[in-house]
């Protein structure tokens, strides 16, 4: 299948393009930043609001599915600069919308976000939970499933929205976790190593076992994989869905740590700091849906394999 990749030269589009790839799709990717990477046949260089550039685009290389990650990310970012997040994740996914439905092409699977729950009233937490964001990053990923829905209505298209969790982890030589600006704990716990100075751990007076926050994390490569399987579950016919992409299991803050120094073999100093404004205690997901309807299991379930896989990536001493 000719599939379109929007943000295929970022952390997790370059491993979702590696594993479609791998999977005998032909993959062209979308993307701000010019180059290509082996796992793509082609890239378009272009930015995801350029409706005339995605309709050309999915025209000129026959693109029969997209998988759109292409977007804003930084929670904190998202409250600051609101504006900015509509513009790119709202009028950059009504841009695409509207480009494929131009070019006549009917599938997506959608990178969501844990975020489009808000507070959770429980843990782990099931697709079926209220769906209330408390930042704009949430509301507007949100604000795409909506229309995803409201498409798959009307018979226009059939979607998979995959709801990350905690993606972590690194594929060598192909997705290594490095964000403009990193908010990801254990990308910045390996640059904290590096430059030789304490990790800062927002809050520990949570009410959690050892009072660091809770956590689900997906390898990176058990992420793609779940991609992949959502575009074979369209292609052959199924049904939209809305689906978490997570293991059901949680790790706080100091057990990350703790895996870390596995890891590296040496301790990783820490420093407690205040608590994130928003964070809450616990983020678990419940994955029992993507199981039973992609028949997706995580292949490193254990948080040791999570990272080393990223110390290694990151060459850190």
């Amino acid at each position: 299948m000719n599939v379109l990749v929007t943000g295929s030269a970022g952390y997790i589009g370059s491993a979702v393009a590696h594993v479609l790839s791998e999977a005998g799709h032909t993959v062209t990717g979308y993307d701000l930043v010019a180059g290509r990477s082996a796992s793509e046949a082609r890239r378009v260089v272009g930015d995801v609001r350029d409706h005339a550039l995605l309709a050309d685009a999915l025209k000129a290389h026959g693109v029969e599915a997209v998988v759109h990650l292409a977007g804003k990310i930084v929670v904190s970012e998202s409250v600051a600069d609101p504006l900015a997040y509509w513009d790119h994740n709202v009028r950059g996914g009504l841009a695409l919308l509207s480009a494929m439905s131009q070019a006549d092409v009917g599938l997506m699977v959608f990178s969501s976000s844990a975020a489009v729950y808000g507070e959770l009233s429980e843990v782990p937490v099931p697709e079926h939970h209220p769906r209330q964001p408390i930042n704009p990053y949430g509301r507007t990923k949100l604000a795409m499933e909506w229309v995803l829905e409201d498409l798959d209505r009307a018979g226009r298209l059939r979607y998979v929205a995959l709801r990350y969790f905690n993606a972590a982890g690194a594929l060598p030589g192909v997705a290594v976790e490095r964000h403009q600006p990193e908010t990801h704990l254990i990308p910045n716990a390996l640059a904290a190593v590096r430059a030789g100075v304490p990790f800062q751990v927002f809050g520990d007076d949570y009410d959690t076992a050892d009072g660091t926050a809770v956590r689900d994390y997906v390898h990176v490569a058990d992420l793609a994989e779940a991609h992949q399987r959502a575009l074979a579950h369209l292609a052959a016919g199924g049904a939209s869905a809305a689906l978490n992409v997570a293991t059901g299991l949680g790790y706080s803050v100091a057990e990350v740590v703790a895996s870390l120094e596995r890891a590296l073999g040496h301790p990783v100093p820490t420093q407690p700091t205040g608590r994130r404004a928003g964070d809450p205690p616990r983020l678990i997901g419940q994955g029992t849906a993507i199981r039973e309807l992609l028949g997706w299991e995580p292949g490193h379930p254990d948080l040791d394999d999570v990272t080393a896989s990223a110390a290694a990536a990151r060459d850190v001493p």
